[in-house]
C-alpha cells in the first residue's frame, strides 16, 4: 500500500561513498546487541550461512507466477497465491496453515463520468494496453475504482481543490467559492487519498474525482511508460478510501476478528465508510474536465503540470455515478511458525502482504519475495540442525489494500496471545532499489544500525549504513533543505546511530504497534526505482518492475539479508536487542517540538491579529472579486507542559542508566535474571498505549506514533497534543500532556526495573 519516495543527487552521493568506503569494511565492528563476542561470532557465522542460500533468481521467477495474474481481494489467483505461499513454506520445513477472515469488500459494479457542459465529453476510465507489458492487456483486473466510496448518481458543478487538505478549503474560503452542492476535483499528492473524499464530504460535495496530474508521477518528473517508469496518461491510480485515520480492518467487525459467526454491524452503522460517491481518473482524463473550468486562476502552488491554465471554478456541469456490491469476500491469511528451542512463548512476528490492486508486482510482491526467501533461506538452516532460540511466526496477509484487513483481523483475533507473547513485529511492504529505509520504535533504532553495517549495498560496494549516510548528509546540507532534512544530517554528521523514521501508517505495522502496543519495524529500500508511476495502476507488473524496479533483483537480496538479520538476531540473542539512549534523545525531540509548535502558533496568531487590526492584508489581483481576509486565529494560552518535560528528563537518566548497565553487566546474568530482564523488555512498549486510545479515534492508542487524523499516512508523534494543539483545543492537549507524561513514567518505571536486574548481585 504504501507509496515510495523519489530519489536526487545520485552522483553526490556516489561521490560522498567513495570517500567513505575505507572505513566501512563489512562487520569490522564486532559489537553486537543482545550477543557477548563468542555468540556474537557465532551468529556471524549463522548469517553467512543464511546469506549463501538467497538465490536472486529464485525472487525473479516467484515475482513472475505471483503477478502473472489479478491479484485482489476476491480473485481467483489471490488465493491461488495463499496456497502456493502455504505450500511454499511446508516444504521448506515450516509448520504452516491459512487462517481465513470474511470482510466486506466492495467491487464496482458501474461507474460514469461525463461533462455535460460547455461541452460533452464522456471519460474512458479504462486504462490502456502498453507495448511490451504483456499482462496490460487483460481486462479480467480491478477496473478504476476507490473501494469504500459510497454508492451515489449525481450531477453538479465541477470545482478544482488542489489536494483538497484543510488548507485548499481555506484557500477557497478566502475567494469566496464553497464547495456545497458541487462536485470536488483533486489531485493525488499532499495527504492520503482518503481525507480528500472525506474532507469533501464534511464540506457538502456531492461527489469527489482524484486524479493523477503528471506533476506528481508522470512526465515532469521523467519519462513516462513504457520510454520510463512514469504514469502514462492513461494510468489511474486505485486505492481505498476507508477512514483508516480512525480504524484500520473491516468496518463491520470491529474490534473483534472477522470470522464466519462474527457480530456484523449493518452498512449504515459503519463508521468508517463514506457516503459521497468517489472516482479515480486518469490525467487523459482529467485534463477535458479542467481545461473546462473558469472563475479564478489557481494560486501558483494549485498548478500542476497540464499544459493549459488551471482555473478554480466552479464551471463545467459534471454527470458522476457510481454503484458498488457490497459483498463479504473471505481473505486467506498465511501464517508459519518455528517454534523456540529455549523460549517457545517469546515471539518474533515477521510480516508482509500478498494482495494487491491489480497485478502487483511491486506493491507488494517485490516485498513478498523477499520475506519468502527469508523463510526459504530459514528452513536450510533448520535442515542443518539449527534451531532459533525464540518462536518465529511468519505471516503473508491478505487483504492489506483494503484496509490492512488481514492483518488487523488476525492481530484483533489473537490480540491477549500477541501482547504476552511477541517481542518484535517486523514488516515489509514494497522493495526496489536504492536506499535503506527503516522505521519503527526507537528502542530498535541501534539493532537496525548495527545490521545496516553488516550488509553490502549492490550498487556501491560499502554497508547500506555507510551508502545512507551519505544520502542523509546531502540532503540535509543541500540548497533547499527543510528543518528535518538539516537535523538529520547534523546527527548523521555527528555520529552515533542515524535516526529512523517514526511509522504513520499505510502498511500491515499498524494495528501491531498503534493499536496493541508491540515493539515494530518496517524496513524497505527505495529511492532509486521509478515503481512511483505505476502505483495502484494495471502497470504495476512484472514487466514494469523488471526493469525499472529492481532489474536485477539485487535489492531484493540485500531485503531478505537485512530482514533476515533482524530476524535471526532477535531470534538468538540472549537479551532482547533493545538500547535507549536513542529513545531518550528522540522522544525529548518531539516535547521540545511541541513546545516549538505551540510557541510559533501563539506568535503567528499575534502577527496576524495585529495586521488584521491595522487592515493590512492584501486584495486579490482582480479588484471585482476580493479575496476575504484571514480569519483571525484564538487566543494562544501557555500550556501545561511541566509534567512532560520532568517525564522526558526522567527518560534521559534512565535511558542512560540502562545502556550502561547493560554494557558493563550484560555477560554476568544467570539464566534467570536474562529470562527476567527479556520479559521485562518484551512489553515495555505496551506502557506507551492508553486503554481509552486517542481522541476521536479509540482504535488507535498509541501514544508516542500515530497517522494523523487529517494527513493520513503521515505520522503525528505523540498526537494527543500535538493534534489538539493543531485544532486548538487547548483543554484537550493540556489533558493529553498529563496523560503521554504518565505513559512515560510507567515507561521509565518498567525500565528502571529492567536496569535493577542487570545490576542485582548474582
Amino acid at each position: 500500500m504504501k507509496q515510495r519516495a523519489r530519489s536526487n543527487n545520485v552522483l553526490t552521493i556516489t561521490a560522498l561513498i567513495t570517500i567513505a568506503a575505507g572505513s566501512s569494511a563489512l562487520s569490522a565492528d564486532p559489537q553486537m546487541l543482545g550477543f557477548n563476542s563468542e555468540r556474537a561470532a557465532e551468529q556471524r557465522q549463522l548469517e553467512q550461512r543464511f546469506d549463501s542460500q538467497l538465490d536472486a533468481g529464485q525472487l525473479n521467477a516467484w515475482l513472475k507466477q505471483l503477478s502473472s495474474a489479478p491479484n485482489n481481494v476476491g480473485s481467483p489467483h489471490d488465493k491461488a497465491n495463499a496456497e502456493f505461499i502455504l505450500q511454499q513454506f511446508k516444504s521448506w520445513g515450516w509448520d504452516a496453515h491459512i487462517e481465513a477472515f470474511d470482510v466486506l469488500y466492495p467491487t464496482l459494479k458501474s461507474h460514469r463520468l461525463e461533462m455535460l457542459a460547455p461541452s460533452h465529453f464522456v471519460a474512458s476510465l479504462r486504462e490502456p494496453s502498453i507495448a511490451g507489458d504483456a499482462t496490460s492487456k487483460r481486462t479480467d483486473g480491478v477496473p478504476q475504482f476507490n473501494a469504500y466510496g459510497g454508492d451515489g448518481d449525481v450531477t453538479g458543478e465541477l470545482v478544482y481543490v488542489n489536494y483538497g487538505m484543510p488548507d485548499d478549503y481555506k484557500e477557497l474560503a478566502r475567494l469566496g467559492i464553497d464547495v456545497k452542492g458541487k462536485i470536488v476535483m483533486t489531485r493525488y499528492g499532499g495527504g492520503w487519498r482518503g481525507l480528500k473524499p472525506k474532507l469533501a464530504q464534511e464540506h457538502g460535495a456531492l461527489a469527489c474525482i482524484i486524479y493523477s496530474d503528471p506533476h506528481e508521477d508522470g512526465y515532469f518528473v521523467g519519462d513516462a511508460y513504457p520510454n520510463g517508469g512514469w504514469r502514462p496518461a492513461g494510468g489511474a491510480q486505485r486505492g481505498s478510501v476507508l477512514d483508516m485515520p480512525v480504524r484500520a480492518g473491516d468496518p463491520l467487525t470491529p474490534d473483534v476478528g472477522a470470522t464466519k459467526d462474527a457480530k456484523r454491524l449493518s452498512l449504515a452503522d459503519a463508521k468508517t465508510i463514506l457516503t459521497i460517491p468517489v472516482l479515480p481518473i486518469s490525467y487523459s482524463d482529467a485534463q477535458p474536465l479542467l481545461s473546462a473550468l473558469t472563475g479564478p486562476v489557481a494560486p501558483i502552488a494549485w498548478r500542476g503540470a497540464l499544459p493549459m491554465t488551471y482555473h478554480v471554478g466552479p464551471a463545467a456541469r459534471i454527470h458522476l455515478a457510481v454503484t458498488s456490491n457490497w459483498n463479504l469476500h473471505t481473505i486467506y491469511d498465511v501464517i508459519a511458525k518455528v517454534p523456540g528451542s529455549e523460549f517457545p512463548d517469546e515471539w518474533v512476528v515477521r510480516g508482509n502482504h500478498f494482495d494487491a490492486w491489480v497485478f502487483g508486482a511491486s506493491d507488494p510482491l517485490s516485498g513478498t519475495i523477499a520475506l519468502l526467501a527469508e523463510a526459504k533461506a530459514i528452513g536450510a538452516l533448520l535442515k542443518s540442525g539449527w534451531k532459533p532460540k525464540r518462536t518465529l511466526v511468519y505471516a503473508t496477509w491478505d487483504g492489506e489494500e483494503p484496509g490492512l484487513l488481514g492483518s488487523t483481523e488476525w492481530s484483533e483475533m489473537h490480540a491477549q496471545e500477541l501482547q504476552r507473547k511477541t517481542v518484535v513485529y517486523i514488516n515489509s511492504d514494497s522493495n526496489g532499489r536504492g536506499f535503506l529505509a527503516a522505521g519503527g520504535s526507537h528502542s530498535l533504532q541501534r539493532l537496525i544500525n548495527e545490521v545496516a553495517q553488516s550488509v553490502k549495498d549492490p550498487e556501491t560496494n560499502v554497508t547500506v549504513r555507510e551508502r545512507l549516510k551519505a544520502r542523509m548528509l546531502v540532503r540535509g546540507y543541500e540548497r533547499g533543505a527543510n528543518e528535518q532534512q538539516k537535523a538529520v544530517a547534523k546527527k548523521a554528521a555527528e555520529g552515533g546511530d542515524l535516526p529512523i523514521a517514526a511509522l504513520g501508517s499505510g502498511s500491515d505495522y499498524s494495528p501491531f504497534l498503534q493499536h496493541l502496543g508491540l515493539a515494530s519495524l518496517n524496513v524497505s529500500y527505495d529511492g532509486e526505482d521509478e515503481e512511483s508511476g505505476s502505483y495502484h495502476s494495471n502497470y504495476d507488473s512484472f514487466d514494469h518492475y523488471s526493469k525499472f524496479g529492481d532489474p536485477t533483483f539485487a535489492y531484493g537480496v540485500a531485503q531478505a539479508q537485512t530482514v533476515g538479520r533482524i530476524v535471526l538476531r532477535i531470534a538468538d540473542a540472549d537479551i532482547v536487542p533493545m538500547q535507549f539512549g536513542d529513545v531518550s534523545d528522540t522522544f525529548n525531540g518531539y516535547i521540545q517540538e511541541l513546545h516549538k509548535l505551540a510557541d510559533d502558533k501563539r506568535k503567528n496568531a499575534g502577527e496576524l491579529g495585529k495586521l488584521l487590526d491595522q487592515n493590512a492584508f492584501t486584495l486579490a489581483s482582480d479588484p471585482t472579486k476580493p479575496v476575504l481576509p484571514p480569519v483571525r486565529e484564538p487566543e494562544v494560552p501557555y500550556l501545561d507542559f511541566s509534567a512532560l518535560d520532568n517525564a522526558g528528563a526522567r527518560l534521559k537518566k534512565s535511558a542512560k542508566a540502562y545502556d550502561e548497565a547493560m554494557s558493563s553487566n550484560a555477560s554476568k546474568l544467570t539464566t534467570t535474571q536474562r529470562v527476567e530482564l527479556n520479559g521485562l523488555l518484551r512489553g515495555l512498549e505496551q506502557t506507551l498505549v492508553n486503554p481509552q486510545g486517542l481522541p476521536r479515534r479509540d482504535w488507535y492508542k498509541h501514544l508516542i506514533y500515530a497517522p494523523g487524523l487529517l494527513t493520513g499516512y503521515g505520522v503525528k508523534t505523540m498526537p494527543g497534543v500535538r493534534e489538539a494543539i493543531d485544532e486548538n483545543l487547548w483543554d484537550e492537549a493540556n489533558r493529553y500532556a498529563a496523560i503521554t507524561a504518565k505513559a512515560l513514567k510507567n515507561y521509565c518505571d518498567r525500565l528502571d526495573r529492567a536496569t535493577s536486574v542487570l545490576m542485582r548481585e548474582r
